[in-house]
């Protein structure tokens, strides 16, 4: 098992800026606008990030055709998976978990942007 430095605040901080863009943009409009408006939040904040960054599946030694895509990794070890859907599905998780796994990160947030009411779930690798 790898060793994380991970502070809970970090997460805590990322929800902040969620909350804050859902604030000031409102609900159900397209995850693209709020990931344009996120990666202000987090330059403003001087949090390190990447956003869609690119993950490869390697098969037998042959990496595969098909990328995913994770809309951010925050502070390095935090994926962020951003939504604006009726409400966060099994498949959303399986989504999230996957990123995490190919990542090796210990933490993944959702958070949903669609209702009038921002709603976020934690995912911890080392509580699942």
């Amino acid at each position: 098992m790898n060793e994380y430095y991970y502070e809970k605040d970090q997460d805590y901080q990322i929800v902040g800026i969620c909350m804050e863009v859902h604030r000031l943009l409102g609900p159900g409009l397209l995850e693209i606008v709020y990931k344009d408006a996120l990666k202000i939040e987090f330059k403003n904040n001087k949090i390190p990030y990447h956003r869609e960054k690119e993950f490869s599946i390697e098969y037998k030694e042959v990496i595969l055709p098909h990328k995913f895509y994770a809309d951010f990794i925050v502070y390095e070890d935090i994926i962020l998976e951003l939504k604006s859907v009726k409400e966060i599905s099994n498949d959303h998780l399986a989504q999230t978990l996957n990123y995490m796994k190919l990542a090796d990160t210990p933490v993944g947030i959702i958070a949903n942007f669609q209702n009038k009411i921002i709603s976020t779930q934690k995912i911890d690798k080392f509580l699942n």
